[in-house]
Order: structure tokens, then C-alpha cells, then sequence
């Protein structure tokens, strides 16, 4: 969400509003084959308190991608079940990989930040150590003799 209240009498694609045979009309399909996608987990509707089937916008397009799926592809039912869970998963991971994405970024974002307040720390009246170069001479030290 984007920080706003929705309203909730508003409508989204994922609102379970359809009866069967609404749904069945709006998909091309027989109710009949509705009941039986649902029976196979390919298009499971949301259900009301006496257990009715309320399709959504989204089930009745999922609808017709598993008719277009089976009729046009050639693709059995078991496949398009097996199609479908496996772009749900990979919407999940791209949902997982958008937040992580955000994460790394937010953290990127604190560490410069930081990175800048100890950069703006630092005292102004030292000088910077210099690396000398090292040489092979040898100095040799002898203490001064006491004035006789």
C-alpha cells in the first residue's frame, strides 16, 4: 500500500464479486468446468459464509489462460497446474527480490551517510601521516662524551 486508506467498499482486480455462472459467462466456459478447475486447485475463487464460489477479475483471466493453455497449446491439465505454480513462484521471488533489492539500497544509502559523518569528524589540525621511504643506509649513533 502507498500509505493512503483505501476505501474499502472500492473494487480491485483481486475483489471476489462473481457468482459461477456470471464468471462462466464472462471466461467462455461451462460452470461445470469451473467446479472442476476448482476441484483441481487451477482456479481456486474465494467463498462466501455458505460456501458459494465469488470469482474475481483475476480468477476469470486465470480462467482463460488455462482455456487458451489447453485448447490452443495442447497443454493437459496437469501441466497448467504445474505452469501456474510456477509463476506464482516466480512472481513471489521477483516480489522477494524487489524488497531485498530496497533493503540493500536503504543500506547503501545509511553507510554513505555514515561513512560521510566520520569523514566530517575528523580533526583539521593534524597532518596527515606521510608513508617515508624506507632506504638500506646504515647510521651509526654515538652518544656524546662528557666535556673533561
Amino acid at each position: 500500500m502507498d500509505g493512503r486508506r483505501r476505501n474499502p467498499y472500492q473494487l480491485t482486480d483481486d475483489s471476489p464479486v462473481y457468482v459461477i455462472s456470471i464468471a462462466a459467462q464472462l471466461a467462455g466456459l461451462h460452470p461445470q468446468t469451473l467446479r472442476q478447475y476448482d476441484r483441481l486447485g487451477l482456479v481456486s475463487p474465494d467463498r462466501t459464509a455458505g460456501r458459494g464460489r465469488r470469482y474475481s477479475a483475476r480468477d476469470i483471466e486465470l480462467l482463460r489462460t488455462v482455456q487458451q493453455l489447453s485448447q490452443d497449446e495442447g497443454i493437459n491439465l496437469a501441466g497448467i497446474k504445474r505452469i501456474i505454480e510456477l509463476e506464482n513462484q516466480v512472481a513471489a521471488l521477483q516480489q522477494r527480490v524487489a524488497e531485498l533489492s530496497a533493503a540493500v539500497d536503504g543500506a547503501a544509502a545509511a553507510m554513505q551517510q555514515r561513512e560521510a559523518q566520520v569523514h566530517a569528524s575528523y580533526r583539521r589540525d593534524l597532518v596527515p601521516y606521510q608513508d617515508v621511504q624506507q632506504t638500506s643506509a646504515l647510521v651509526v649513533w654515538r652518544p656524546k662524551r662528557p666535556k673533561e
